[in-house]
């Protein structure tokens, strides 16, 4: 039996997850939490297999969630759940220590698949999304540059994207203000800008907001 548990903020996903979830017979959600504070209190008392992550849980964002899961519950297998878009975010969890990445807009039987597939221990992205980052090599489309960006570096373009401040970057991601203003450099570099305004466009053009 696969046990999982779901995080998500929302209680209408999470019914939603549990009753798809359970129609599978090898299936059992054994917890369901709101925040990553509950997270970490309920991963004390239960041990799942597999935890299906949202990626805009409250408190803390879900890649920084992810990495203080792989520290503290390194047996934990995380398929990170999300409606944000899948090409930016799907390397950028999986190199943060994700097992798979499903998108809100996938079809309802993709959850069960990849709850099996990364239970295993193996790899979960849709078939949709493997073509995608199989074919667009050779596009001049800006979405290109999001494989040219570390998971850290998608965080701070993200918030940057949101509208907070260097400081509020580095609050939020407990970094000093030093270092949010090197990553910031780097991602104008890699993302051919030398201009936050144009910066922005390009978080824009990959969908961070």
């Amino acid at each position: 039996m696969i046990k999982v548990l779901i995080a998500d903020n929302h209680p209408i996903v999470r019914l939603g997850i549990r009753q798809v979830l359970e129609t599978s017979s090898d299936i059992e959600v054994i917890a369901d939490v709101s925040t990553t504070e509950e997270l970490f209190k309920t991963l004390k008392d239960v041990n799942p297999d597999v935890v299906i992550l949202e990626m805009d849980i409250p408190e803390i964002n879900g890649i920084a969630t992810l990495r203080k899961m792989k520290l503290e519950f390194p047996d934990i297998k995380t398929l990170m759940y999300s409606g944000q878009s899948e090409d930016v975010y799907a390397l950028s969890t999986i190199r943060a220590g994700a097992f798979g990445y499903l998108s809100k807009t996938a079809d309802l039987e993709y959850i069960i698949t990849a709850v099996k597939k990364v239970s295993e221990g193996n790899m979960f992205i849709t078939n949709e999304l493997a073509q995608r980052l199989a074919f667009d090599e050779g596009t001049q489309k800006p979405r290109r540059f999001f494989r040219k960006l570390s998971s850290r570096e998608v965080e701070v373009l993200k918030l940057l994207a949101s509208g907070k401040r260097n400081k509020e970057v580095a609050e939020g991601l407990n970094l000093n203000e030093k270092t949010v203003s090197t990553y910031k450099a780097r991602l104008m570099k890699k993302l051919n800008v030398d201009n936050l305004v144009d910066l922005l466009q390009q978080a824009k053009a990959l969908e961070l907001y």
